[in-house]
């Protein structure tokens, strides 16, 4: 009897928990239905998604209550029947922080739960070689602002994801293993911020690139490369549609890839990696262009290319020739859909993907390339920081349950 009972008594707890994995699929399925087709009624969802009426509606209560769907006054449709109210995702109260630390730059973006990104904020700073915990405590400032500015229009911050040019594994979580054109190593978030509650979860700058733009294209390809630069260089590796983050989260260290062994020095105690070549102060110091002057660098490159200045443009093919180069390798590897250029190489891209292409098209033989197969990246530089303002968003999307109950 006693073996029994436990049994039953297992039963029982595993009973609840089957039914609320259910129903948090179930409010999942509802808010997406919602999101992608609104404004919809009650009858309207139910319909999509094969639910009953009344279960609908009981979802339909609890993601109003969580404050995730907003149902309007009842409008006629021209059915017969009493008026539908339409449901859509509601454009203020959740919301995601983004925040963005680069070599010199820190910023900030808030999107709201329809993926709308609701304000942008950005500051020159000159990171490289400052001490961690100065960098955080101003990006914890900047962080604030974004809250109040969002508070004002609504919002409420629910989530905070932190894009930084640096690896971050798998395990601890919490933790940058590594930024060397920071000059960080081993830098636990929480333990430089603030208030350690409320510290950003960090995730490298590439892969919330990649998620961006795997999140915004209106028929996006399923695996697929996504390479970008600022200070160094960095890819991500999206298969099937999910981030592919490796074993310990190294994954996409493209711009460590030696593209000429026997070449320069790199900062990360090899020779001949691909930022050496194709990364920003490469391509400056190729250009005879100050790495630290003032304005925008990428700018200043796209404005002397635009122009015909010649050591630009010579510096610009040899950064494709060493990128084209070392895609030929992840082609080979992965075999993706499509590669796209992110960050700077996105507004680069009219002087670079000539290069690229002639590389990937004399050394991909093994399996059919098509040119149109490479592309820009729409997002340009944004990419990183909407991409983790968007992390939250889809958090919350995928598991309603994440925000409180009203």
């Amino acid at each position: 009897m006693a073996v029994v009972g436990r049994a039953a008594s297992r039963s029982a707890a595993n009973g609840p928990a089957s039914l609320q994995d259910m129903r948090r699929q179930n409010l999942a399925v509802v808010l997406a239905a919602v999101a992608a087709h609104s404004p919809l009624s009650r009858a309207d969802v139910s319909g999509r998604v094969g639910l009953t009426r009344a279960a609908v509606s009981s979802l339909v209560d609890e993601l109003i209550g969580r404050g995730a769907v907003t149902e309007a006054a009842a409008t006629a449709s021209g059915r017969v029947g009493r008026p539908g109210r339409a449901l859509t995702v509601s454009g203020e109260g959740p919301a995601g922080l983004g925040l963005e630390i680069g070599v010199g730059h820190l910023g900030a973006c808030v999107a709201d739960l329809r993926g709308e990104p609701r304000l942008w904020r950005r500051v020159e700073r000159a990171n490289a070689g400052r001490p961690p915990g100065t960098v955080l405590a101003e990006l914890a400032a900047l962080a604030a602002e974004a809250e109040a500015e969002a508070a004002a229009l609504g919002l409420r911050v629910e989530g905070r994801v932190l894009a930084v040019p640096g690896v971050v594994p798998n395990e601890p979580r919490g933790l940058v293993e590594r930024a060397p054109n920071l000059g960080w190593h081993t830098v636990g978030i929480a333990d430089h911020w603030p208030e350690p509650e409320t510290a950003p979860e960090p995730e490298n700058e590439a892969n919330l690139g990649a998620l961006a733009e795997y999140w915004n294209a209106g028929t996006p390809v399923e695996t697929f490369v996504h390479v970008s630069a600022g200070a160094g260089i960095g890819a991500a590796l999206v298969i099937d549609g999910r981030l592919f983050r490796g074993a310990r989260g190294f994954a996409g260290e493209l711009g460590h890839v030696p593209v000429h062994p026997e070449g320069p020095e790199c900062a990360c105690g090899a020779r001949g990696c691909l930022e050496q070549y194709a990364g920003e102060a490469a391509v400056l110091r190729e250009a005879g262009l100050a790495q630290d002057g003032p304005g925008d660098p990428v700018a200043l490159l796209a404005e002397r290319a635009a122009n015909g200045h010649a050591p630009t443009l010579a510096a610009l093919d040899r950064a494709g020739r060493a990128l084209g180069l070392a895609l030929t390798s992840a082609v080979d590897l992965i075999d993706p859909d499509g590669l796209v250029l992110g960050g700077a190489y996105a507004e680069l891209a009219d002087w670079l993907l000539p290069s690229v292409c002639a590389e990937l098209a004399a050394r991909v033989t093994v399996r059919p390339w098509a040119a149109e197969a490479l592309r820009p990246s729409a997002l340009g530089r944004r990419g990183p920081l909407l991409g983790a303002a968007l992390t939250t968003i889809r958090r919350i999307m995928a598991d309603p349950t994440l925000l409180p109950a009203g």
